[in-house]
Parts: structure tokens; sequence; C-alpha cells
């Protein structure tokens, strides 16, 4: 294991273009191992709706960063207060969607320090049934990220106020508010120590879980390369928000891998244009199949027929293909 040194740097966008740049360009015959800090930002999962997952006026007057990462899942804050881990491997099939095996290690060293930590629900690190970490995963094909938040001493009352948390996933949680589930991990600590402090902690407890850890440097062409990619990708509106599409129809469900979105917009009895947002995680990117429904009659059997050979489950995870036919061509209220 290597651990990618990001030399103090705050800013989101360049901290998310040296994750996406290690994935990409890195050596595949080493794991990485990445901690950042980010300023206050909202990081938004690859498949969501920005303008509908953010305060907006909220964000724009408080001057927060809103950056898109390369991973599914849905939108957390970033502040001073708040540390990031990301794990780099080769991808693997058996650990694709496996959250248990990239958060243990992070788990064990969070008990090892007095807190009564484990992994609940699809991606979340809980103590005493509060969030204090959510993970996502991203993969190429060949190499993978698996990265997550730690809340440490993050101001949580920014949570709510950056987020417009939608009431079905506040319900799914079975909790009236989003500040009611989630908790500081210095809030369980016997002692107060700083977030440098809790760092080194978690980085050498790390260490005692793998052979030993070398630092890298980055030089500076490769630098040079992250600033590239910060530039042409996440300084742009294009990827941080996307084009809002024109639709006149709306479903959406929350299942267990998580809510899926549909705008379509159907003229004529074909569809014309097919959007789909939501805090799922899949492997492949479902741009493709909003390719394949455009221009398509809207009707039940065609949709079916089109996604006849079409492994669903790539792009969603475990969903029946059923389920996501039925909510394409389904009841017309929103569910």
């Amino acid at each position: 294991m290597i651990f990618i040194e990001n030399e103090g740097n705050t800013n989101p966008r360049l901290n998310l273009a040296l994750e996406e740049y290690a994935l990409r360009n890195f050596s595949t015959e080493n794991d990485y191992l990445l901690f950042y800090i980010n300023e206050p930002s909202i990081i938004i999962g690859r498949n969501q709706n920005t303008l509908e997952e953010i305060n907006h006026e909220y964000v724009e007057k408080g001057k927060i960063h809103v950056v898109r990462r390369v991973s599914g899942g849905g939108a957390v804050y970033h502040d001073f207060g708040n540390l990031n881990f990301s794990f780099i491997t080769n991808h693997d099939v058996k650990s694709l969607n496996n959250f248990k095996k990239f958060t243990a290690p992070v788990i064990k060293v969070l008990n090892n320090l007095g807190l009564n930590a484990e992994l609940k629900g699809r991606n979340d690190i809980q103590v005493e049934e509060k969030k204090i970490s959510g993970t996502a995963q991203f993969s190429t094909g060949k190499r993978m990220v698996s990265h997550g938040t730690l809340l440490f001493d993050t101001d949580l009352g920014e949570v709510v106020n950056a987020l417009n948390v939608k009431m079905s996933k506040i319900e799914s949680k079975g909790h009236k508010s989003v500040r009611s589930r989630v908790a500081n991990i210095s809030e369980f600590l016997k002692e107060p120590i700083k977030i440098d402090t809790f760092r080194k902690l978690l980085l050498e407890g790390l260490y005692e879980e793998s052979e030993p850890f070398e630092s890298y440097y980055l030089t500076p062409e490769e630098w040079k390369a992250v600033h590239q990619l910060k530039e042409e990708k996440y300084d742009t509106w294009d990827w941080n928000y996307g084009r809002s599409p024109k639709f006149n129809i709306q479903r959406s469900k929350r299942f267990s891998i998580g809510e899926i979105d549909l705008r379509i917009f159907v003229e004529k009895g074909h569809i014309k244009d097919f959007k789909i947002y939501g805090d799922f995680f899949g492997k492949e990117p479902v741009e493709a199949l909003e390719k394949l429904l455009e221009g398509a009659r809207y009707e039940k059997d065609d949709i079916s027929e089109l996604l006849k050979n079409i492994e669903v489950k790539e792009y969603f995870g475990d969903l029946p293909k059923i389920d996501f036919i039925e909510l394409v061509y389904g009841a017309d209220e929103k569910e």
C-alpha cells in the first residue's frame, strides 16, 4: 500500500482531480491510499440532479463549492471537520459494492479509539445508530476507488442548510430529520483531539492493517496533469451541474439499491429525451441506457424488447429488470 501525499490541498476540485488521476494513471502493481480534507463544499453523486440536491441560494451566498464526483451515491457536505479517505485498487468483481471489505480496517481503527462503530445499511458507518461516515465506489473496469467521508468535527447544521434532503430519503430512514441521524466522531471520544491528530491515528492504525506503507509525492509533471484535469472537468459547469432536461413525465421510486428518478420527454408517442438520476451505485454509466431508450416508442413492449439483452444490474446494482421497466412505464403518480 502506498500513501499519496496531497500536500495539504483543501480545494475539493483539485482533490477529486487528484483522486481520479491516481485511479487512471498510477501503477496497477500497487494499491494506494489517499487522505484529504476539503473546504466547505457539497460533493454530488455521479448520477444526481445537482440543482435538486442543493439549497442553491444558500450555497451561492456562502460560496460553498459544488462538485460532482465520479462515483454514485448521494450528496454529502464537506468542511474542515471532515476527513476523506480513498482506497485505489485493481478492479475485482467481488470487491465492487462490497463496502464491508474496505470499511473494515477503518472501523477497526475507530473501535480501537473507543467507538462502537459498525457498517449499517448499504454503505454507512454508524456509532450508536448515528451515521458518522458514508462510502461509495467507482470502477474503470481495470481499477477501482472505494472512498468515504468521516465526520469528525463537521458543522452538522450546515449539512441541513446546504442540502435539499428529499423526504423519501428521510422517511426511508425512519427519522424526522437529517440532524437526528448523523453525528461527529468527536462526540464519542473520551478525550478531545484535533482532526490532524485523528488523521495521524487513523493512518497509523491502517499501517498496522497492512504491510509497511511508503509515502508518495507527485512530481511537478504529475501535478500539472492533475491541474489540467481539474480545469477541463471539475471546474466546469457541464460536469458539476449538467443539463436539466425538458420532460413531461417523472417517475421516482426508492428501492433497496437507492432512489431512481427518471425524467422522460415524450412527443408524438416517442421518447425524445430520457434522463436517469439517483443515489444508486452501478458499474456502467447510465448514459448508455439513456441513449438506448431515446427514440423508442413509449410502449411497454417496445421498452422491454430494447432491454431484452441488457444487464440492468450493471447500471443500478441488484435491481431486477422488471422493476426498472415498470418504473419507466408505470402509474402516473410519483411514488
